[in-house]
């Protein structure tokens, strides 16, 4: 299957826990980010602010165990989904997505 990366050579990536099936963070990758979440089992991104592959929990501790990865019908999008060890938010929150929009026009 062939992926389409962004004219930055990147792909967004959400992550999902497997379990709960909760989402839990949304985060891009390149094709290195990709190939090494293929062979460790554990999420790697790409940061778009440190410019620089980083596998998720590697200062942390709170990584992230990919179970699957699935791709989305255009293939201009993944789905890690994954088994979170701790938290997945750089906040201490368990997702990134813990904040509701009220009242949005």
């Amino acid at each position: 299957m062939e992926l389409k990366f962004d004219e930055r050579g990147l792909i967004p990536v959400i992550a999902q826990d497997a379990e709960t099936k909760e989402v839990l963070m949304l985060a891009y990758a390149n094709a290195e980010a990709v190939r090494k979440t293929l062979e460790t089992g554990r999420a790697h991104y790409y940061s778009r602010s440190r410019k620089r592959l980083w596998m998720k929990g590697e200062e942390s501790g709170n990584v992230q165990e990919v179970v699957e990865i699935r791709v989305d019908c255009d293939g201009d999008a993944l789905l890690y989904v994954v088994r979170q060890n701790g938290v997945a938010c750089h906040t201490g929150n368990y997702s990134c997505f813990f904040r509701k929009l009220e009242g949005y026009e």
